[in-house]
């Protein structure tokens, strides 16, 4: 493997670094040459001025770090992108019940992911420490290496560089598709200093197919490729700190936190299997809740039965508030 710009190699390949991911619990692993995100600027200036006041005034403050990885971890040659699925083996019932989405059932896939980039970044600086060792006996170069993890925050474009590492596509309903796994993955971002061979970028494979687009009850994705964040389901239900507008708490489907609509229609996910991480499965008490129980859920129980979840990051008030509206 040689680096671009005639540059020595740093001895490691991509199969040492998709192995130790797999071993850790990441489905899919790849790898980008780092470089600035300038064609997407147009883009995301468009959703800037689109979305006005809808809770998108991070985006603008960090746009230039987003399309700019250099001014996060300066030196940084590479991006290692990493997925890690969260289908669930057992589904909550959603008959006759209020809804959270998929990804929420379990632990706050926050503190997993990072405790396993934290582990993938270990593994990279045992290999090119040794690598090092073995270099500088020989006068080759000492590795320095300096690299950091990013699962949804902090200013990097996720899905971006998914696609250019090879793991999917950004579909019509805006979430990452795998051709042969679908979309329910969590993503991780590692930027490092190593200069690493890149994968080939996914292409676009959704056709003329618009099933999360007819599926959308709030008219969320009235562009393909583009969510109109002010009446999504998730930002609405999750995000927003305001009450839910009137016109739309009768199309919440009784989800009242987040939303998997788009992904569950979309043809892709036949493919999607079971998750196997015992960390991601409900517990039992959120296995048996109806809506009868919602309606009457107390702050306390909500505390010991969220704990650690991310459903417990929004908070008693905002759930019920999400309760309230879709019992309308």
């Amino acid at each position: 493997m040689s680096g671009s710009g005639g540059k020595k190699s740093t001895g490691i390949n991509g199969a040492q670094i998709r192995a130790e991911a797999r071993r850790l619990g990441f489905s899919f692993c790849g790898m980008a040459r780092n470089e600035p995100l300038e064609d997407l600027r147009a883009l995301y200036t468009r959703l800037i001025q689109r979305k006005g006041p809808a809770g998108l005034k991070y985006l603008e403050t960090y746009l230039e770090k987003r399309l700019n990885p250099e001014l996060i971890l300066k030196g940084a040659r590479s991006v290692i992108a990493v997925m890690m699925n969260y289908y669930p083996q057992d589904e909550i019932p959603g008959t006759g019940n209020f809804i959270i989405s998929k990804y929420a059932y379990g632990r706050d896939y926050h503190l997993l992911m990072r405790e396993r980039l934290g582990l993938l970044i270990a593994f990279l600086k045992s290999i090119t420490a040794d690598l090092s060792g073995r270099e500088s006996e020989d006068s080759g170069p000492v590795y320095d290496l300096h690299a950091r993890a990013f699962v949804d925050s902090g200013p990097v474009l996720e899905k971006a560089w998914a696609q250019r590492c090879g793991l999917g596509w950004q579909g019509k309903n805006t979430l990452v598709i795998h051709p042969l796994a679908g979309s329910f993955f969590f993503i991780g971002i590692i930027l490092t200093t190593l200069e690493l061979e890149p994968d080939a970028p996914e292409s676009d494979h959704c056709g003329s197919c618009e099933k999360c687009i007819k599926a959308c009850p709030t008219g969320a994705l009235d562009t393909p490729y583009q969510l109109d964040i002010r009446r999504c389901i998730s930002y609405l239900t999750i995000e927003s700190k305001e009450e839910i507008p009137v016109e739309l708490k009768g199309k919440l489907k009784d989800r009242i936190y987040g939303c998997d609509i788009c992904q569950d229609v979309c043809p892709y996910n036949r493919f999607a299997v079971p998750n196997g991480i015992p960390e991601f499965d409900p517990s039992e008490p959120l296995m048996q809740m109806r809506k009868k129980e919602w309606l009457s859920l107390t702050e306390a129980d909500f505390d010991r039965m969220f704990a650690a979840t991310p459903v417990k990051r929004m908070g008693y008030a905002r759930l019920m508030r999400n309760i309230r509206a879709a019992s309308q």
